[in-house]
């Protein structure tokens, strides 16, 4: 009889103690619940419900109007033409960041004394003021003064005006968005590098792999898959929200050869003042990134060798 009261009393014990500790974990996350709940959960059910309405700002009054803002963005111009640009972006920014990122993160790994140095080299364009160097490349892209016409004429080649042009606006704002993700991508990659265990390259340098090339295939590769596919998830979505080079530098033009989407968004809800259409933009938006964080994991995922 003691026995089974004892046993009573301690699973009695077990069941407050497992309580308490639900309670404590609750109170921790409360506040990032909270958070969470502010300035992502209601701000995206706002979206979502005025993209449903006609809502213009500084108008108290609206209207529901069902579907008609996503029926109008299938005739919307503009909207198709910035879908347009901004996948011509992201197609182009992406890889080749990617590339050029693990690229100098293998250089770096690999060089001995000044690899702070370069390390630091690479990623000030990540922590640099993007007005500062909006208007560096300003210069750079000139199409009078700027050196790298200035290059071109010296090899006889008639430069042209980069960011006036309709078709090499998009190709100059790439250059920028390249340079931009290069070192962000590229100190991923290094946290990558550094996490593979030195015992694997030794194991296959004895199996027969001698060069580097060999080792890179058998071993780096496959032991960098969930940090490339990390790196691809945040350049994709990195690409597709471009819009502070697009404002500062081309401001859409010329004739909206570089105007993408959340430039289109910025210019309906906030110079335009219609809410509810810009709402309807986000919405599809948000959707697209979704989509593609969704083919993403379902493509490479699966390829990814887990430690």
């Amino acid at each position: 009889m003691s026995s089974v009261v004892l046993a009573g009393n301690v699973a009695s014990a077990a069941a407050l103690r497992a309580r308490s500790e639900d309670r404590t974990a609750w109170l921790l996350a409360a506040p990032a619940i909270a958070l969470l709940l502010l300035f992502v959960l209601l701000p995206v059910a706002a979206v979502i419900f005025l993209g449903f309405t006609d809502f213009e700002l500084g108008y108290g009054k609206f209207r529901f109007v069902g579907f008609e803002n996503y029926a109008h963005l299938l005739n919307d111009r503009t909207f198709r033409r910035s879908l347009w640009n901004t996948s011509v972006y992201t197609a182009m920014v992406a890889p080749v960041s990617i590339v050029l990122g693990l690229g100098v993160a293998l250089l770096i790994e690999g060089e001995g004394r000044a690899r702070g140095f370069f390390r630091t080299v690479y990623f000030l364009p990540v922590a640099s003021l993007i007005v500062a160097m909006a208007t560096v490349w300003q210069y750079i892209f000139h199409p009078t003064i700027g050196p790298l016409n200035a290059l071109l004429s010296l090899a006889g080649i008639p430069g042209p005006n980069w960011l006036g042009a309709s078709n090499t606006v998009l190709y100059s704002l790439s250059i920028i968005g390249i340079w931009q993700s290069v070192g962000f991508n590229m100190v991923l990659f290094l946290a990558g590098l550094t996490a593979i265990p030195r015992e694997l390259y030794a194991a296959a340098h004895v199996d027969g792999a001698k060069s580097a090339l060999d080792r890179f295939f058998l071993v780096t590769w496959p032991m960098l898959g969930p940090t490339t596919l990390f790196v691809v998830t945040i350049s994709i979505t990195n690409a597709v929200k471009v819009f502070e080079t697009v404002k500062m530098l081309t401001d859409g033009g010329p004739n909206k050869a570089s105007e993408v989407l959340l430039f289109t968004i910025y210019q309906e809800g906030f110079v335009y003042l219609r809410v509810g259409y810009a709402s309807a933009m986000t919405v599809v938006f948000l959707a697209i990134l979704v989509v593609l964080m969704l083919l993403q994991y379902r493509v490479l995922d699966r390829r990814v060798h887990y430690t």
